[in-house]
This record gives C-alpha cells, structure tokens and sequence, in this order.
C-alpha cells in the first residue's frame, strides 16, 4: 500500500506544482518551510484518505509521509 500511496501523493504534488501554483517570485526574507502545492497535496491526501481529525492525521503523516515531506507543519 505505501507504493501506491507514494506513487498517488507524487503524481498530485506534480500536477499541482505545474498547474495550479504559480511560479515564485522571489521576495527578501526566509523561503517557505512548505510550498503551496506540497500543502495542497496534504490537505487532498487527508480527505481522500478519510482522516477527519487532525491529530490522527498528522500522526499518520509523520510515520508514513515522512520521507515524501521533509517539512509537516
């Protein structure tokens, strides 16, 4: 399962940081910890997979999603 789940959450992240987001300008100051389209990719992967609470979620993410997002707000 964790293959396909990998394989699932790379191919969003890619079509959402080729389509959806803009390029980044650059601006002073710190660069983001996490891009738009890897908090996108989050958010989906949670609906589609039906964690409701986000302390379940964050849990799951740290321990499965760890190695694909090396920042988890």
């Amino acid at each position: 399962m964790t293959t396909d789940l990998d394989t699932l959450l790379t191919a969003l992240y890619v079509f959402c940081d080729d389509h959806l987001t803009p390029p980044e300008r650059r601006r002073p100051g710190r660069r983001k910890k996490l891009s738009d389209a890897e908090l996108l990719c989050l958010a989906v992967a949670q609906v589609l997979l039906g964690f409701p609470s986000q302390h379940h979620w964050l849990r799951f993410a740290y321990g499965r999603l760890g190695h694909l997002f090396p920042y988890l707000p």
